[in-house]
């Protein structure tokens, strides 16, 4: 395995004694006088170089850096990115960017999906924003509010292209026909191989459910202006966010689902199995986790990905022969709305936010949810 149980720590002992001196002779308008190259030793900035430069982990297609902010409003010099972050300890600073000058501020959303305590999973005490996606981008303003944080760092991802990202990917659906006639099919996917995952970037292996009882509605909040050649890249960009930055095994999500309505393997272990997912803390141990691509905060959900996303819900919840519609009860391992231990009724297919102190998964996909709920049940009584 490539990556070591706390990741940040490589990057930040190799940028930490050049990040002051890189950073505020931009943040004050003067001419930089020592530059950084992430996760490699600072040598003396060219003119014209970006100040800070995105690398590849060893074989990825996707290249990144992590770099040290200070309070108040800076700029940054950067190669190509497409996505960015904010990752700290302690309390939550307010991280917002911009790519351009005169472009609006945009405010980085606090992730609160997760590994739940004692999976094993992540560095202790690190905290991170959504990833959000910028599209093609270099140079960056960050404003940066808030006290009672530490190692605050910004991340930026650009994930490369891969020759498959522009062409039609073929879904895979391997249902048998017994599983056809008693149950709601499997739906087409698209395997981690069609997004380029890269197996060494995880550390672990797969854990696995006792038994399945909820279906969890995220939306990654990466942002709605992505093309279909696109989407490989937002995926990993995801993934190396997920397992390098915040140390999780693997990315969070079980499933994903685009705006063109095409659905794709997220965790690694085998799509048609219970695996344990981390992404929606105090709730993993017990459910299937599927997020939308976009944020639908004030934008509703787009018709084809809520078919997706019915489908895919229809095959988990049938194949354990759950419903969709109604309540249960579960017990909470620990989240920031509920304790470890305490027994909740929730919706079987439910929200992020019904776990979590979230705006996740976006208020208009919130309120599509009832709607969600009966189409997968009528999918499921229509196979049953």
């Amino acid at each position: 395995m490539r990556r070591t149980p706390a990741p940040r720590d490589r990057a930040r002992d190799l940028v930490a004694g050049a990040v002051t001196l890189l950073l505020l002779p931009v943040a004050i308008g003067l001419p930089a006088v020592a530059g950084a190259t992430p996760r490699a030793a600072a040598t003396p900035r060219v003119a014209g170089d970006p100040v800070v430069r995105l690398v590849p982990d060893d074989g990825s297609v996707v290249r990144a850096a992590e770099v040290g902010l200070p309070s108040g409003t800076s700029r940054l010099e950067t190669s190509a990115y497409s996505m960015v972050a904010a990752t700290w300890r302690g309390e939550a600073p307010r991280v917002a960017v911009r790519t351009d000058a005169g472009a609006a501020w945009q405010r980085l959303p606090v992730l609160e999906d997760g590994p739940s305590i004692g999976a094993g999973e992540g560095v202790p005490g690190l905290h991170g924003t959504d990833l959000v996606w910028t599209g093609p981008a270099s140079g960056i303003d960050v404003r940066v509010r808030g006290s009672g944080h530490r190692d605050l760092e910004l991340v930026l991802v650009d994930p490369g292209e891969l020759a498959s990202d522009q062409q039609p990917v073929a879904p895979s659906a391997r249902t048998s026909a017994v599983e056809t006639a008693e149950h709601a099919p499997r739906p087409d996917l698209r395997s981690r191989r069609d997004w380029g995952a890269d197996n060494d970037l995880r550390n672990g292996r797969p854990a696995y459910l006792d038994r399945l009882k909820q279906v969890h509605v995220h939306h990654t909040a990466t942002g709605n202006s992505y093309s279909r050649s696109d989407v490989p890249g937002i995926i990993r960009g995801i993934y190396r966010y997920h397992t390098q930055s915040l140390g999780w095994f693997d990315i969070g999500y079980n499933f994903l689902v685009d705006r063109f309505g095409r659905s794709w393997v997220g965790r690694s272990g085998g799509p048609a199995r219970l695996v344990r997912g981390a992404h929606t803390l105090g709730f993993n141990h017990d459910s299937v986790g599927i997020a939308m691509i976009g944020t639908l905060t004030s934008r509703k959900p787009w018709r084809p990905a809520v078919t997706a996303l019915v489908r895919l819900a229809a095959w988990k919840l049938d194949k354990r022969d759950r419903k969709a519609t109604g309540r249960v009860t579960t017990t909470s391992t620990g989240s920031d709305r509920y304790r470890d231990g305490r027994r909740v009724r929730l919706p079987a297919v439910d929200g992020h936010r019904d776990t979590n102190d979230t705006a996740c998964p976006g208020g208009r996909l919130y309120d599509r949810l009832p709607a969600i709920r009966r189409r997968t049940q009528h999918r499921i009584d229509a196979h049953g």
